[in-house]
């Protein structure tokens, strides 16, 4: 089979891999597109790198095609032909965080796309555990959408927002704009997002934002108090200390966004002290998989407003200078 390869940081090769085959409780799925996220640079840039080299693709839905050995319960009721989006977090089950159920802090963490080959490939092993069955109306190209979705839930789970707070948003790539549709569904009084990409931006007010703008100086005046949510979804190291000043008394501010593993943020820790401020972390997916495909398949958000760019696999790194550049929203390679 075909599969995109990481060999070495910045260095991207459309290679040849054996065809999987699947384990007992595995099934094989023919992806038919694969997102690209800011994990995926990380993991390019040698980050996040476990090994070389890395089949990536965490964001990936496809049809079944073939399912290992086991029973109608051991695959979960999964068989050939079924259309499924993949929820890509391996956990061991067995450790003292995943007996916790806190999962996405297993101690031997794992995610197809990461340290497993993912779905920027012809063909993909995954646990039929993972997969969950698209309704007839959604689109199997779209639903690589409900990995990120399902990330952004995790947050509001981490976040507990209540009824008509004020919620401040930093970066409106991909994930800035679920926050911002989630944030909205979820009864924010405001949502202001900020980014210094004004084409971002204007995604932003498509969207329905309350008020956007390059810098939260722009916007201060109309939140004297500060914000009662701030949530970064850049990673930038200058939006996150300048968030941790934005947040009001009693507030929250939620660190979304995936910046460098060696990157540090100062902040005064006597105003999160004499203001009774959360600082909170949200990392990947926790029992929100599942949740985040009923909500895509009720069109809490719409494919069309998130998916600007479709890319054959062949061309993946063409996608990723589309992705640096901040061109689109998200930007996906084509692998079916």
């Amino acid at each position: 089979m075909k599969a995109v390869l990481f060999t070495a940081p910045e260095t991207i090769e459309i290679g040849e891999l054996p065809d999987p085959t699947p384990g007992p409780g595995e099934v094989i799925v023919a992806p038919a597109a694969a997102g690209i996220c800011g994990t995926d640079i990380h993991i390019l840039e040698g980050d996040l790198a476990r090994s070389w080299p890395t089949v990536p693709g965490h964001e990936f839905a496809g049809t079944v095609v073939a399912v290992g050995a086991g029973d109608k319960d051991d695959l979960f009721g999964i068989t050939v032909g079924d259309r499924v989006a993949v929820d890509p977090s391996l956990y061991c089950g067995q450790c003292y965080q995943c007996r916790r159920a806190r999962g996405n802090q297993c101690e031997r963490w794992g995610s197809l796309g990461v340290t497993a080959p993912g779905g920027a490939a012809e063909l993909v092993a995954a646990p039929a555990a993972n997969c969950v069955r698209l309704p007839e109306h959604v689109d199997t190209r779209d639903a690589p959408l409900i990995e990120p979705l399902a990330c952004a839930i995790r947050g509001y789970d981490v976040l507990r927002m209540a009824l008509a707070d004020h919620v401040l948003i930093y970066g409106a790539g991909t994930m800035g704009l679920m926050m911002l549709q989630l944030a909205k569904k979820a009864g924010a009084a405001t949502v202001t997002v900020l980014d210094r990409n004004t084409g971002r931006l204007a995604g932003a007010a498509d969207l329905g934002c309350t008020a956007t703008a390059t810098s939260a100086d722009e916007v201060a005046g109309d939140h004297p108090r500060g914000w009662d949510v701030v949530i970064d979804c850049s990673g930038a190291v200058p939006a996150i200390e300048d968030g941790l000043t934005r947040v009001g008394r009693g507030g929250t501010y939620l660190q979304f966004g995936v910046s460098a593993t060696d990157a540090v943020a100062r902040f005064n820790p006597y105003t999160v002290y004499h203001q009774e401020i959360t600082i909170a972390g949200s990392m990947a997916v926790l029992h929100s998989f599942e949740r985040a495909a009923d909500l895509f398949a009720t069109g809490v958000i719409d494919p069309a407003d998130f998916i600007t760019h479709r890319i054959p696999m062949a061309d993946y790194a063409a996608a990723v200078d589309l992705f640096r550049a901040g061109t689109g929203r998200k930007v996906q390679v084509v692998t079916g």
